[in-house]
């Protein structure tokens, strides 16, 4: 007879105060900036010991690029953008305006999670260059998702004739961008619904033969 495998119940509990720890920090970084918020304080609003935020991120600049990794994901495992559900839905997609749209949905709500963090994240920056660092620019994590996208749209129907992988990229690089979703959303007020059908209907009218 096999042996039924039980829960691992510390594994669990691991897993239960890193995603506290990083909830609370997620909070404070953004009600008070990144600067001045101590990991005493993180660790005070999780409920745990500070020795224990050391123990698990080792110093405030892993423990903020684990509150931007996890926005971006919407959760704390360890599966990269590409290999995620909703990824892989849109690429499977049969016409190029049914991957926009999927696109365009999907790349709403992570938006919705980790715009807000974006302006964090520079102001950090400008005080401690390791904290970019954490972040590799050439070509950049978010580039190389568009452009593995766009290498699927490429050779969808409906796609406007002529498009070259490189443009496609560019322009979904360029309007999915946190920058342009925090001007919409946050700086004029649009609701992210508004937003969504005007990046769908930007994206189409550039990308697809047929807008309509």
């Amino acid at each position: 007879m096999s042996e039924v495998k039980r829960p691992d119940k510390r594994a669990e509990r691991s897993r239960r105060t890193r995603e506290k720890v990083i909830e609370a920090a997620h909070d404070l970084f953004l009600a008070q900036g990144y600067g001045a918020t101590s990991l005493q304080e993180v660790a005070d609003r999780a409920g745990v010991a500070v020795q224990t935020v050391y123990f698990v991120f080792r110093n405030k600049r892993t423990l903020l690029k684990d509150v931007v990794d996890t926005s971006i994901a919407g959760d704390a495992e360890p599966v990269a953008t590409m290999d995620r559900a909703w990824f892989r839905s849109m690429c499977a997609e049969p016409t190029a305006a049914g991957q926009l749209r999927a696109h365009v949905r999907g790349a709403g709500r992570i938006l919705g999670r980790v715009a807000p963090i974006v302006p964090l994240v520079s102001a950090a920056a400008a005080t401690d260059p390791e904290i970019a660092v954490q972040w590799p620019q050439d070509p950049g994590p978010r580039y190389t998702v568009m452009r593995a996208a766009a290498e699927v749209l490429a050779g969808k129907p409906g796609v406007r004739p002529g498009l070259g992988v490189e443009e496609a990229a560019d322009l979904l690089y360029g309007l999915l961008s946190p920058e342009l979703y925090l001007v919409f959303v946050r700086d004029r007020g649009w609701p992210p619904e508004r937003w969504e059908e005007w990046a769908r209907t930007t994206l189409t009218s550039q990308l697809c033969a047929d807008p309509g």
